[in-house]
């Protein structure tokens, strides 16, 4: 596999692996307790907690390698915006010693690695709260976007976004940087964003808004059952659907997102069914980027990693 830049890497190859899941393992198998504001952020700053992330994301790396498959992993920085790095006992260097953590590992992987900078609404993910205007989300999630690039990431991810008009200023901020992006949508089965906007339209708004385009746009933490149902609507049946929405970070329960955030026990399926309905997804849109989300683990990533080699071959 030849090493190349990451819009490149999107461009030539038909099926990129990323990261599964890291918040559920690292608090179910590792009891390892997050920070109120930065989230998984801070975990860099603890021996274990970096060990335990360490370790999480090698398995993923080496499922990648066995597979040769070009691999994607984000840092671990949805919360650390810049209100919350302000009121945490943190500062901006959090971010860029994120980066740093990952790109340790990716010196010294033998496999195409890409970092990408992760970035989250303001607000709840899951219940679309505290959502910002496009001026304004430009301007709050600029600082991060700009720390990100500085600190040598390889592209920008906006993750679980629930809302248009925030989606929309994150992208123009991360635009402004001139790295390649993608924005990752919060869907319902109803085949809206949890602001009620449609795929299609909120794809369509973003397009419409920014000169440099996203590279893709995809979803996180939803099951491919929900996706595949949402994206059925004759609504999202378009030609833009096709050509620009291109991947899934999937979870393994079918519930809504914002009764898996509340869940005490993990909701999980075994890792044979969630790859066969990964690649029922494959068959029914040909996505791009597979990974893995709340429930998932290195038995899920393998078992969709070796349906994808086998496909890509």
């Amino acid at each position: 596999m030849i090493a190349v830049d990451f819009e490149t890497c999107f461009n030539t190859y038909s099926a990129i692996l990323m990261e599964g899941a890291l918040g559920e393992r690292l608090k179910r198998e590792y009891n390892i307790v997050f920070d109120d504001k930065v989230a998984m952020a801070g975990l860099i700053y603890d021996k274990k907690s970096r060990q335990a992330m360490q370790s999480i994301f090698e398995g993923y790396m080496k499922i990648a390698k066995e597979y040769n498959l070009p691999f994607i992993a984000t840092t671990p920085t949805r919360r650390a915006n810049k209100e919350r790095v302000k009121q945490s006992g943190f500062n901006e260097k959090i971010i860029e010693d994120n980066v740093r953590f990952l790109q340790q590992m990716k010196n010294s992987a033998d496999i195409n690695m890409y970092i990408g900078g992760l970035m989250g609404c303001k607000g709840d993910a899951y219940e679309a709260v505290e959502i910002l205007a496009i001026e304004d989300s430009q301007e709050f999630h600029s600082w991060q976007a700009n720390l990100f690039k500085d600190a040598g990431v390889d592209f920008l991810f906006a993750g679980i976004m629930p809302a248009v008009s925030e989606a929309i200023g994150m992208a123009k901020a991360m635009e402004s940087t001139g790295l390649p992006y993608i924005i990752s949508f919060m869907i319902r089965d109803n085949g809206r964003l949890i602001d009620g906007t449609t795929i299609n339209d909120a794809i369509l708004s973003i397009d419409n808004a920014t000169a440099r385009k996203p590279i893709c746009y995809m979803t996180n933490c939803v099951h491919p059952i929900i996706l595949k149902r949402a994206l059925s609507y004759p609504f999202n049946e378009t030609k833009l659907i096709k050509e620009r929405f291109r991947g899934i970070q999937a979870n393994t329960s079918t519930l809504p997102p914002e009764e898996l955030d509340n869940c005490c026990a993990l909701k999980t399926s075994d890792a044979v069914s969630l790859a066969c309905d990964m690649m029922d997804l494959y068959n029914y849109f040909t996505p791009k980027i597979f990974g893995g989300c709340c429930g998932t683990d290195n038995t899920h990533i393998e078992q969709i990693a070796k349906r994808l080699s086998s496909n890509t071959i």
